[in-house]
């Protein structure tokens, strides 16, 4: 297998978040697939009715002047381009193998799909996790809640106990001299 795809972290850190949608910008799939970026945006031009916006988008000029300010692995030739990249989803990826017909696309797609399945159980885990906090939270406000009760009760039972008592039995008044 190529070393190219066989590294998952690398895959994984070329993935960005635009629109609500993890996407792979073209630059970064043409150097996994081993084309220039000119290439792989001719092979979709020429094929765009498989590429509908849930596959495929490009990046308003507003999205790309964000991108550009606030990504810090954009190589500089591809910050000050003219071109507005495309962003591919996974569905995009995935129809990218059908329209890029090299086996390196075969196992970089594969690699890339396999990136997007294991980003999606990290996800689900993180559901998982952040909904046991969330109970946790909850559980400790009730305990804190019966605490604070707890210590409320006890603070009125002392004040209670310090108020000056009435003496007991036979009481002499104080004599004055």
């Amino acid at each position: 297998m190529n070393t190219i795809t066989a590294d998952v972290s690398v895959i994984r850190s070329k993935i960005l978040e635009i629109r609500g949608n993890r996407v792979i910008l073209d630059y970064h799939l043409a150097g996994l697939y081993g084309v220039q970026t000119k290439v792989l945006k001719q092979a979709v031009r020429r094929n765009l009715q498989r590429f509908p916006e849930d596959f495929m988008f490009e990046l308003t000029e507003n999205e790309w002047t964000e991108l550009v300010t606030n990504c810090d692995r954009l190589p500089e030739t591809l910050k000050h381009s003219s071109v507005a990249p495309m962003a591919f989803t996974e569905q995009g990826v995935a129809m990218l193998s059908s329209v890029l017909r090299s086996p390196t696309a075969i196992e970089v797609n594969i690699a890339i799909m396999r990136t997007f399945v294991a980003m999606r159980r990290m996800i689900a885990g993180y559901e998982e996790l952040k909904k046991r906090i969330e109970d946790l939270e909850v559980s400790c406000n009730v305990q804190f809640s019966e605490l604070y009760t707890a210590l409320t009760e006890l603070l009125e039972q002392k004040e209670k106990a310090e108020k000056p008592r009435n003496p007991v039995g036979f009481v002499i008044p104080k004599q004055e001299k």
